[in-house]
């Protein structure tokens, strides 16, 4: 069997699962390369990869798209890495800033604009400094490792996974394991035992982890991620793919 070439999140939320895929034999059945959200993504699109650990709103641009994992990047409330920073209440905001590396957190964050908090705002999505806002009625999309340690420079913020389940009272998937084409039964009871091996080793991997006074990495990987694909977390995904075709 040619290798399966695969993209994950390079972002801390996926190192549970590289764990997994880099202490497992199936190391030597892969192609392994760790990308940004929307690279992972455009990899999959073009089919650069056949599995890619995707935000769930690129899926609407596959023509066809399976989920192959039992495993994703999830939460069920606070997730504490996807926010909306601002200097002001949110439904008086009137410019949002999206974030360049983002598909899915910049359309939960117009979902909830639109229908959950009611808001009239302008969108902006190639500002070249929008990781930060002095403007007072400017608000930001920020994902990921860049927003460790910057909850308390902002005056208002807003975790979206929270939002959402305050909105609809589901969990929220931000990426799951998704593949282009049919792949083999046996490989993918192999991956899911992969993963689930970096999951049940979270301990040893923050073990490696450099230490961060501004982030609690351990309550983050342990506790604010939930990384099993429920029914639930299925629900939610259908349901914001639609609240997304809607917008």
């Amino acid at each position: 069997m040619n290798k399966i070439r695969i993209s994950a999140v390079s972002y801390t939320n996926t190192k549970p699962f590289i764990y997994g895929l880099q202490h497992t034999g199936i190391l030597d059945k892969i192609e392994l390369s760790l990308d940004n959200p929307t690279d992972c993504a455009q990899k999959l699109i073009d089919d650069v990869v056949d599995i890619g650990l995707i935000p769930v709103a690129a899926t609407l641009s596959l023509p066809q798209w399976n989920i192959v994992s039992d495993y994703c990047i999830g939460a069920v409330g606070a997730v504490n890495s996807v926010f909306i920073f601002s200097n002001c209440d949110i439904r008086e905001i009137e410019t949002l800033q999206l974030d360049p590396q983002s598909r899915s957190s910049n359309n939960l964050a117009k979902v909830l604009l639109k229908n959950y908090w009611k808001s009239d705002y302008q969108m902006i999505s190639d500002s070249p400094d929008y990781s930060e806002s002095k403007d007072p009625k400017t608000a930001f999309v920020m994902i990921g490792d860049r927003t460790f340690g910057k909850k308390d420079k902002y005056p208002f913020v807003y975790d979206l996974a929270e939002e959402w389940q305050h909105f609809t009272g589901l969990p929220f998937t931000f990426a799951a394991w998704i593949a282009n084409k049919p792949i083999p039964k046996e490989f993918m009871d192999e991956f899911n035992k992969a993963l689930k091996y970096g999951l049940d080793h979270r301990a040893e991997l923050l073990k490696e982890l450099p230490h961060r006074n501004d982030f609690d990495l351990e309550d983050y990987l342990m506790h604010k991620l939930d990384f099993n694909l429920t029914d639930d977390k299925k629900k939610a995904l259908y349901l914001f793919l639609d609240y997304i075709k809607a917008l």
